[in-house]
């Protein structure tokens, strides 16, 4: 007798709402969801600048950091892309596509789902490839980058944390 595997999750994307900088200020209050982040959630201010930031890259580019909702609605943190920079460093002039959910969503398939349905909405958009930068160190996350076919490339450094390396991987949608 054979096991069928688990249908993935419900997930929901959608352009994040000034709400959403509160939410996610609570789920990334987790030293552990911000480990390879500096260890600490940011100011809630950060995330009202983020999300509004969100709101024009979704408005100029089509896509953006789009909040995750679960099957019931509620957000359980974010996914999507937006253009890489300003810094001078790592993937310049690329689109990263990026993903941070609150712990308690870990391991049941969000990331994978909201992380595929991304790539379709990416394609949708005429993006023509995106990188993703991810700690050496963060398992989790290089795993996801590989179950969606991106290939490892090169690695760098921060200024802001020169003893952190960032694998940068690519993939041609």
């Amino acid at each position: 007798m054979s096991i069928a595997p688990a249908a993935p999750p419900v997930v929901q994307l959608r352009v994040p709402t000034d709400e959403d900088a509160v939410a996610w200020h609570r789920a990334f209050a987790d030293p552990e969801v911000m480990r390879f982040f500096g260890g600490r959630a940011e100011e809630l201010s950060m995330y009202e600048e983020w999300t509004a930031r969100q709101r024009r890259h979704d408005a100029e580019l089509g896509y953006c950091l789009w909040t995750v909702l679960d099957g019931e609605d509620r957000v359980v943190g974010f996914t999507g892309a937006q253009p890489w920079g300003p810094a001078a460093y790592g993937p310049v002039g690329e689109t990263e596509i990026g993903w941070r959910l609150a712990r308690s969503a870990w391991g049941l398939g969000y990331a994978t789902a909201a992380a595929r349905l991304t790539l379709e909405r990416l394609r949708a958009a005429g993006v023509e490839r995106v990188v993703a930068a991810v700690d050496v160190l963060n398992e989790r996350s290089a795993a996801l980058a590989l179950r969606l076919g991106m290939e490892p490339a090169e690695t760098f450094t921060t200024p802001q944390r020169p003893d952190q390396e960032v694998r940068v991987f690519r993939l041609e949608l």
